[in-house]
């Protein structure tokens, strides 16, 4: 249970940078490599069967990832923000 709670949290963290990204704050580059890095670890979880989830997981590091070096349109930033937030605030349920 707590291992739900620890992994929402992770997501709640992505979304925050994502949302971060899309409103022009200062991303500190760590943040955003240390959120990218969790979620492509949580999206290695595909192999246990949680294809969907394991794959927005998956989705939305690459977007971060690609955030460091282009401009990335703001619906691209937009839909994993709010899909980590609904599966954040989900597992916290």
């Amino acid at each position: 249970m707590v291992v739900v709670k620890i992994l929402g949290a992770i997501d709640l963290l992505s979304s925050l940078a994502f949302l971060m990204l899309i409103f022009d704050m200062d991303v500190y580059l760590r943040f955003l490599l240390f959120c990218a890095g969790l979620l492509l670890l949580k999206g290695m979880f595909i192999f246990t069967g949680e294809v969907p989830l394991s794959i927005i997981d998956v989705f939305s590091s690459v977007i971060l990832i690609l955030s460091i070096f282009f401009t990335i349109f703001p619906i691209l930033l937009w839909i994993p923000a709010f899909l980590l937030l609904a599966k954040g605030v989900v597992s916290f349920l």
